[in-house]
């Protein structure tokens, strides 16, 4: 039903549509890099268990075990494909913003329509929230195969430039995470101090994008060692206080990610825009309001629910180590290969 947006009628299915046609440059990247690996399906699987907003799904691994001697005396050996079982929780985020009609009358400018432009990147960055925010939560899980071997620690190095990132630095990390299968790696994120050192030594290259003046400018993306970069300040910083043998500094997380490292689904929201008005207070206020559910579950982890369920964790219950689990089989014994888990860091002094 149209309403009112902007001093115009809005329409929600019409402006939907509008803010999707909008180019979204870290969903977009994250996308192109293999990062996130759409499931569609899972929208009808939340249907069909309780509460729409909680899903296990079956997960299977990989074969293995040695060969046999064919030799005519040597028996051959059955092994079985192992499966596992993936909980998943549904991320629910809503945002509204409001402009008096009072503002439009002194300065003849639509500060709803600006709104209306900018909610694509408002909603990459909350959705990126939601990934760094469950990376702190699986990198807290206390398991020696996944958290040691996934980080490659430079931080305490004995010299001040064997600290920080270097040009091996990267595939030292991938390599250490996942042996001769490292080049699943596509992407980082990393702090801005540990870009700049990056670009000191040449090794990062930014991307560029002509605006619609037919200048190409730098945008928020950059390459490093054919890897897709994000550059974000809410990586994990630790401040660590000074000794007398060491003065105080930073310890920044890059974090690496690889192809299928999150099975993402957008799961909808019943009305994802509406807008509303108050034409009495302050002479009129135009408000719009947004919602959207997701699920990104990083590969090889279970969400773990407390004895309360969650309905939709917050970035700091994502964040919580106890939140998560790896995955195990249907025994409930085993756990799924971490060599297998498409996600790393390196932590360094920038």
């Amino acid at each position: 039903m149209p309403g009112i947006f902007g001093l115009k009628y809005f329409n929600d299915e019409v402006f939907g549509k509008y803010v999707e046609s909008i180019p979204r440059v870290k969903q977009n990247a994250f996308l192109t890099a293999g990062v996130l690996r759409t499931r569609n399906e899972l929208k009808n699987m939340l249907r069909d268990q309780t509460g729409g907003n909680f899903i296990t799904v079956p997960m299977t691994g990989r074969i293995s075990g040695a060969a046999d001697n064919y030799d005519g005396n040597t028996n051959i050996s059955e092994g079985e494909i192992g499966t596992y079982a993936q909980s998943m929780i549904v991320v629910g985020r809503a945002k509204g913003w409001k402009e008096q009609d009072f503002s439009y009358d002194l300065t003849g400018k639509d500060f709803m329509e600006v709104i209306g432009q900018q909610i694509s990147d408002y909603w990459d960055d909350v959705d990126q929230a939601t990934i760094l925010a469950t990376l702190a939560g699986i990198f807290g899980v206390a398991d020696a195969n996944f958290s040691t071997s996934h980080t490659y620690d430079i931080s305490n190095a004995a010299s001040a430039a064997d600290a920080v990132v270097g040009p091996a630095s990267l595939n030292n990390a991938i390599q250490q995470a996942a042996g001769a299968n490292k080049n699943i790696f596509t992407m980082a994120i990393m702090h801005s101090a540990v870009a700049t050192n990056l670009e000191n030594l040449e090794l990062l290259e930014y991307r560029k994008a002509t605006d619609s003046n037919g200048i190409q400018r730098q945008i928020g993306l950059a390459d490093w060692n054919g890897r897709t970069v994000l550059v974000d300040d809410d990586v994990p910083v630790e401040t660590v206080a000074a000794t007398q043998s060491d003065p105080a500094y930073n310890k920044y997380t890059t974090y690496i990610l690889g192809q299928g490292a999150f099975d993402y689904c957008d799961v909808g929201a019943k009305v994802p825009y509406e807008t509303d008005r108050d034409a009495k207070t302050k002479g009129g206020i135009d408000m719009l309001y947004t919602r959207q559910r997701k699920i990104f579950a990083p590969y090889g982890f279970s969400f773990k629910q407390p004895s309360t369920p969650i309905v939709s964790p917050t970035d700091v219950q994502l964040s919580t180590a106890a939140r998560w689990g790896l995955v195990k089989d249907t025994t409930g014994n085993g756990f799924i290969d971490t060599k297998a888990i498409p996600i790393a860091r390196i932590i360094s002094r920038g």
